[in-house]
């Protein structure tokens, strides 16, 4: 297993772009079971992330109201910590012992390269303590 945390990056994660509806990118992230999405630009650059939690308030008043309004970049986290692609196992793990995030973007500059999940690093690190 290599010590970055490039083995276990999923390069094929859910991205939304910051003026997609934010109703289409709710249903997104409920159709694929995802904690959330990185928000990208046209180039493919970090530009926020929409988060599950994210999604309760538009979601909230669109069931009061029954009218889905705004975009993406109206509800998504600009606030983002991301991870570098070089980054080892190990700090990744204390990035997410030091914060309450179940994924965080993985970045070269900030340019999206993935997502890493929790629940991968967490199986790694089982992998390599035996």
């Amino acid at each position: 297993m290599s010590d970055t945390i490039e083995g276990i990056t999923r390069t094929d994660a859910l991205t939304v772009t910051p003026d997609m509806a934010i109703r289409r990118a709710v249903a997104l992230l409920v159709e694929s079971k995802a904690a959330g999405a990185p928000v990208v630009d046209d180039s493919g650059m970090l530009c926020g992330l929409l988060t599950q939690k994210d999604c309760f308030r538009p979601t909230l008043q669109a069931s009061y109201y029954q009218e889905w309004k705004g975009t993406v970049g109206d509800y998504m986290t600009t606030n983002v910590i991301s991870l570098p692609a070089s980054a080892d196992l190990m700090t990744a793990a204390e990035a997410f012992l030091e914060h309450p995030h179940r994924i965080f973007p993985v970045v070269e500059g900030n340019r999206l390269v993935g997502l890493l999940r929790r629940s991968d690093v967490l199986a790694a690190l089982v992998r390599l303590s035996g």
